[in-house]
């Protein structure tokens, strides 16, 4: 059974959400602190599997548990705050949370969300161990980028892209598309210019010059070649 702790100082919220989550067959640890949260993420880690972090704690922000618990054991995180700035959200997704949630929220979302990113964690972890694309190595296990042995540094977000690109290596993916597999919502609440920079990023990163791995086909989307 999954094992999700939970970092809400709303004690209203938080124990809605553990209801509800214990109703899908979930166990739930609710941490009013960043301290508790931490501390139960260090003496837990073997059974804990998940993590939903609020950004505003009475003793530090959620975006430093996200980092501490990443650094402890690869999880899926999603983001649940009133926090809704652009900014806000692509941070949070920088730095490896897995999805990003505003409040007000609806709890059934809340639960399609959380079962959508476990499944893709899953996907990826029985896809095998490492993925070549000319001269870029994908390793899954570890979740790192090589190109011609040297390791790449990408942010969390860059990663899922290209591994959103990996996975349907060929095929022209509209703009929608690729923010459904980065974030698993519509990204209506992400500026147009965002997934622009990220693409951008993505292929200084990846390319060298005279090359092209990352293909624009106009007025259609993107293809990995």
């Amino acid at each position: 059974m999954s094992m999700i702790l939970l970092l809400e100082d709303d004690s209203t919220i938080g124990a809605g959400i553990e209801y509800s989550l214990n109703q899908e067959g979930f166990n739930v640890y609710v941490a009013d602190t960043c301290q508790k949260a931490l501390e139960f993420m260090k003496n837990n880690t073997d059974k804990t599997n998940f993590a939903i972090l609020d950004l505003t704690l009475p003793d530090g922000s959620g975006y430093d548990v996200c980092k501490k618990i990443k650094d402890m054991k690869d999880i899926p995180v999603i983001f649940l705050t009133a926090c809704d700035e652009e900014v806000n959200i692509v941070m949070g997704l920088d730095m490896g949370a897995d999805d990003y949630i505003t409040k007000p929220f609806r709890v059934r979302e809340l639960i399609s969300r959380i079962k959508t990113v476990m499944r893709r964690y899953e996907k990826s972890i029985d896809s095998g161990n490492k993925l070549q694309i000319n001269n870029i190595t994908l390793d899954l296990n570890t979740a790192k980028v090589y190109k011609s042995g040297r390791e790449i540094e990408l942010t969390a977000l860059e990663y899922r892209l290209f591994l959103t690109f990996v996975n349907n290596r060929g095929q022209v993916l509209s703009r929608n598309q690729l923010l459904e597999g980065i974030w698993d919502v519509s990204g209506d609440f992400v500026n147009d210019n965002t997934l622009t920079v990220y693409i951008k990023r993505l292929r200084t990163k990846l390319e060298s010059e005279g090359e092209t791995i990352i293909e624009t086909v106009r007025g259609r989307g993107y293809r990995l070649l």
